[in-house]
């Protein structure tokens, strides 16, 4: 058997330099654990933070997307309604812009064909003009303040070193209303009047008493109507079934106007019977200056329906015409420009979530990197604990070696 001297000698500085080792080992793993520690409850904090901004931008960015999807609205309604408002004043002066346009005018098809087409540019370009300076710029304002509004509300959401970019990052061009009222198709059907029509002849009469359409029910004979048949027993048994002659009072007037018509076209016997009962009653003189009168007007009308004349009726036909096509397309140019502002605030705030998804996005991978790197620092903790508690338990045996063999007995 080995001597215990010769086994110090052989065993005693190997044991020493082990346990130097497993000391030194020990104390590595201590400090790789308590570092590993120290940077793990870092990571979780700085996660921890990443997620309270995910929370907080996701709740702002819902409340203010609610408040200015209300605001959008109310800004959409305030300026269709503004837009309607003034295209209806606009109508109502249509007259005096009509008027302001001045144009060589001809009664030849060819001529009153390049009239119309260059009335229909000036009244699109007067209205849009007009509505413009009415609409735009109080629209421009609100929509331009609400946009600013949105970027200071929305600059919270966003780092640091993008809040001082936003305005080079969301490019805001000149907005301008757009009409869009297309006068030439609304007003293609239109068609002009400017025969020579006596003021107290018999048509103007009838027209002037009766309206356009019964006039010409009266003057070209009441047959149009379809004879609707009365049912035998009425509807309702307290009420007695009506006459078949009964008719409104239009109708009589229209019925009279042309029984007068067809007699006096019938025969002329009716005309020189009158003739005779009013010469009789006032007299030759009183009946020639009454002739002598309505001849002169006649001839006054006659020689003043110029191309002026012919011009003014034009336009006054056209007014009259193109407001009832205007007055149609009121609702939908409001609608029209309404739908505009919308789209440039939506477009607005759209490009500013968009900058906000970046930043979510951006929160987002650091979360997913923390998660990483605290895995790893688990598992880094968890190997130097490891190791540590071997070095520890080397050391405990080196010291059961050495008292049981190297020390003096």
């Amino acid at each position: 058997c080995i001597s215990q001297s010769a086994v110090k000698t052989k065993f005693e500085q190997h044991t020493v330099r082990a346990k130097q080792i497993t000391e030194t080992l020990r104390m590595i793993m201590d400090s790789v654990y308590i570092a590993a520690q120290q940077l793990r409850v870092h990571c979780l904090e700085t996660k921890e933070e990443r997620e309270d901004r995910l929370e907080f931008i996701d709740k702002q960015l819902d409340l203010l997307a609610q408040e200015y999807k209300r605001k959008i609205k109310q800004i959409t309604e305030e300026a269709e309604k503004q837009v309607s408002n003034a295209m209806a004043e606009e109508i109502r002066r249509l007259s005096v812009l009509v008027d302001e346009f001045q144009l060589d005018f001809h009664p030849s098809s060819v001529v009153i064909k390049v009239y119309k087409n260059e009335l229909h540019k000036h009244i699109e370009e007067g209205l849009g003009r007009n509505m413009s300076d009415r609409c735009s710029s109080a629209i421009t304002t609100v929509l331009q303040a609400t946009q600013q509004e949105m970027i200071d509300s929305m600059k919270p959401l966003l780092p640091l070193s993008v809040r001082d970019q936003v305005d080079i990052l969301i490019p805001r061009q000149c907005f301008g209303l757009n009409f869009d009222l297309n006068c030439d198709k609304l007003c293609s059907d239109f068609q002009e009047d400017i025969e020579f029509h006596f003021s107290l002849g018999w048509t103007m009469l009838v027209n002037r008493f009766l309206g356009p359409k019964s006039t010409r029910r009266a003057l070209l004979g009441y047959n149009d109507q379809v004879p609707r048949p009365l049912p035998i027993t009425p509807v309702n048994p307290s009420m007695p079934p009506m006459p078949q002659g009964s008719m409104t009072q239009e109708e009589l007037m229209v019925s009279m106007v042309t029984g007068l018509a067809s007699l006096t076209s019938r025969t002329s016997m009716g005309i020189i019977v009158v003739g005779g009962v009013v010469w009789k009653a006032v007299g030759w003189r009183l009946i020639a200056l009454s002739i002598g009168l309505y001849g002169l007007l006649y001839v006054y009308e006659r020689l003043t329906w110029t191309s002026k004349a012919k011009e003014r009726a034009f336009k006054r036909q056209f007014v009259d015409y193109a407001s009832e096509k205007l007055q149609l397309i009121v609702s939908y140019t409001g609608s029209n420009c309404s739908h505009q502002v919308q789209q440039e605030l939506s477009g607005t705030f759209a490009q500013l979530c968009q900058q906000v998804d970046v930043t979510r996005e951006s929160l987002e991978e650091e979360i997913k990197d923390m998660n990483k790197k605290i895995e790893m620092l688990e598992s880094l903790q968890s190997k130097a604990k490891l190791l540590r508690n071997k070095a520890g338990w080397l050391d405990s045996e080196l010291n059961m070696f050495m008292n049981q063999y190297l020390q003096q007995s």
